[in-house]
């Protein structure tokens, strides 16, 4: 898990260097630091609950950084959103960049298609508002991961891939 949180810490730093708003880029490096201690966090308890063995506070301490671990993901994920939806520049050559910018526009573009469909197929009410009954949800990042089936993560996408893993090799 905690390795996890790096690779999702380093998502969040590359958007936020290319994010166009300063407000969400702010924002996304924030969560992303806060992501980042919540990790090491994670890391320190895990250890020390392994020397300890089975103790109840030690699975207690556990569990509830596991949880605020839980948490902090889902804000980068979140703030990782809204940065794509402000926009984002262009990405340096640096294949990881190029491949997070990538994943980012195919879930915009879902977002874009979700939101025409939902204009066309207009479930609304006498005051004009959504009805919830047979809405689908709108996309997420976290959709977007998961959707994609395990394979293909691990396909280089670029002609030239870095030895080890990646920032989109591992699941979000």
């Amino acid at each position: 898990m905690v390795s996890d949180g790096q690779v999702v810490v380093k998502f969040g730093n590359i958007l936020a260097k290319h994010c166009l708003d300063q407000r969400c880029s702010t924002e996304l490096l924030r969560a992303t630091e806060h992501t980042q201690s919540i990790s090491s966090q994670l890391g320190i308890v895990a250890r020390v609950k392994a020397v300890t063995g089975e103790s109840k506070a030690s699975s207690e301490l556990l569990l509830s950084n596991v949880q605020n671990f839980i948490q902090a993901i889902q804000h980068v994920l979140r703030a990782a959103e809204a940065a794509c939806v402000k926009g984002l520049g262009q990405p340096s050559a640096d294949p990881e960049e190029e491949e997070v910018a990538a994943f980012c526009q195919q879930w915009r573009k879902n977002l874009t298609q979700h939101r025409a469909k939902e204009a066309l197929n207009s479930d609304r009410d006498e005051l004009g508002l959504r009805k919830t009954r047979g809405a689908k949800a709108e996309p997420t990042l976290m959709s977007l991961v998961q959707e994609q089936p395990p394979w293909s993560r691990n396909i280089p996408k670029h002609p030239n891939p870095r030895k080890g893993p990646t920032v989109m090799d591992r699941h979000l």
